[in-house]
């Protein structure tokens, strides 16, 4: 087992978690620093997003996970803001973040959708990267496997098969999943945002269905899944859609919940950006990726100041 601890000072410990989120972040941003230098768009915009935005996902990610999960935090309302005690969904830290990016963006006059094409990549290597903190916590994984599993079926190496062997128990690597996932995305939006015709934000929902998309597939293997009970014909219906992914095993779910939430929400998102492209393109004039980028209001203006 490797040890999630990278190093200590004193009493302050350094976990490997954070520093791993960390290394994702800064490759995410480097990635829109470098695209959006294409547009005329310095740096400093989007560290300031960064500082803005990754606050607002990590208040996004545990609402998320307490509003789900309430009934055992309501009795002891001080647990909500103890976020080292473990409890983030990264669904939520999306909402956030989000949120964030169209005040950020609005404040600096421009387009939500041109600056949210670009950040894309970085977003979902942040997601690919920050997997493996959850590597190292031994945390996120599926259900029960065989070591033959690891070792001869998906030919894991040893390092891997060993850290996936949790008190006696060897489990599915769903971290690994979705991290080669997400890697697959990331050169598939590198490409796509060359593709003439591509219009404005596109690119960003391109990347909001392909991490859904794997997300769907992904956490019916997962057994921490936050999760409802719901009408049987939409379990059913969901369980169904899941069935090519049968070779990994169905994750349990606690007793007398049936539906889990990040599959819902994943197949909500899908449908929600296909309708959206379609919308756009059909009734709206939307700009092209490649077109350029200009602020529709000086960026010094503040708030609420008359136009001249």
């Amino acid at each position: 087992m490797l040890n999630p601890i990278a190093f200590s000072i004193g009493t302050l410990s350094v976990h490997w978690y954070g520093i791993i989120i960390g290394c994702g972040a800064m490759l995410g941003l480097w990635l829109a620093i470098r695209e959006g230098r294409r547009f005329n768009l310095p740096a400093d915009f989007f560290m300031d997003l960064v500082l803005i935005g990754l606050p607002s996902a990590l208040v996004g990610a545990r609402l998320y996970y307490v509003a789900f999960e309430w009934r055992s935090y309501k009795n002891t309302p001080l647990e909500i803001v103890a976020i080292w005690h473990g409890g983030i969904a990264i669904y939520g830290a999306l909402i956030g973040a989000i949120i964030a990016a169209v005040i950020y963006t609005k404040r600096k006059g421009y387009s939500f959708w041109r600056i949210v094409d670009i950040c894309a990549p970085g977003l979902i290597t942040g997601q690919m990267i920050g997997r493996w903190g959850n590597f190292m916590n031994q945390e996120a994984h599926g259900g029960p496997v065989t070591e033959s599993f690891l070792r001869n079926t998906l030919h894991l190496p040893n390092w891997l098969v060993n850290q996936m062997h949790i008190q006696g128990v060897y489990y599915h690597p769903t971290f690994l999943y979705e991290s080669l996932w997400s890697f697959t995305g990331l050169i598939l939006l590198i490409i796509v945002r060359r593709v003439p015709g591509l219009r404005s934000g596109e690119l960003f929902m391109g990347y909001l269905s392909w991490y859904s998309l794997g997300r769907f597939f992904v956490e019916g293997v997962r057994t921490d899944s936050l999760a409802f009970t719901g009408p049987n014909w939409l379990a059913v219906t969901i369980k169904t859609l899941w069935t090519p992914m049968h070779f990994f095993g169905w994750g349990a779910l606690e007793a007398g919940k049936n539906i889990r939430v990040s599959q819902l929400l994943a197949l909500a998102v899908v449908a929600a950006a296909v309708l959206l492209i379609a919308y756009r393109r059909m009734r709206l004039t939307v700009p092209n990726y490649t077109d350029p980028i200009t602020e529709k209001i000086p960026s010094a203006m503040p708030l609420g100041s008359p136009k001249t």
